[in-house]
């Protein structure tokens, strides 16, 4: 049985082993770049731990498998990284982390989660899309997600080989006038 709870800042070490394990499957599309990037610091970990924007799946010995973090970005919950070991992909961990971020974002009156992620890679826009995250067209990013995406090209992302993606909450959010 899966069980997602909020993360410990002192599992850093672990989440930081999670993400380079999980991006070694990249090396098996030609994506070796993105398999040796450094994973998000200690110092980054324990920032989202402590801000209550992070959180685990654990095995039967509470032993963290898969994490994620999340921004918040243009008033919506924005999932900076998902990672599952290899091991643990495919048995549905990633959905579970993700319903635990839409919990927290209903909870902190978020309207919807964003992401960024690959356009071709299997794994990636498909899923999210069979999770019910529809694309972002360009005109109708907001200025915070537009700046996720500048940042990403200033890391040496390929801003063509990345869409940006949103599901909704179910919140609506009212603008006074």
């Amino acid at each position: 049985m899966k069980r997602v709870r909020p993360s410990l800042s002192t599992e850093c070490s672990r989440l930081r082993e999670i993400e380079g394990l999980a991006g070694n499957v990249f090396r098996s599309i030609g994506m070796e770049w993105i398999a040796d990037s450094d994973p998000m610091s200690v110092e980054v970990l324990e920032h989202y731990a402590r801000c209550g924007r992070s959180w685990v799946a654990v095995d039967e010995s509470d032993r963290p498998v898969g994490y994620v973090v999340v921004d918040v970005v243009d008033g919506n919950a924005h999932i900076e990284q998902v990672s599952v070991l290899p091991d643990y992909q495919g048995r549905g961990i990633g959905k579970e982390l993700l319903e635990a971020v839409q919990a927290w974002a209903i909870e902190t009156g978020c309207p919807a989660l964003t992401l960024t992620t690959f356009i071709h890679v299997p794994w990636n826009r498909p899923l999210y899309e069979h999770l019910g995250f529809v694309v972002v067209p360009e005109d109708e990013m907001q200025p915070g997600l537009r700046a996720v995406r500048e940042n990403e090209s200033r890391i040496g992302l390929d801003p063509m080989s990345r869409v940006c993606m949103r599901r909704s909450t179910g919140i609506r959010v009212t603008v006074e006038s």
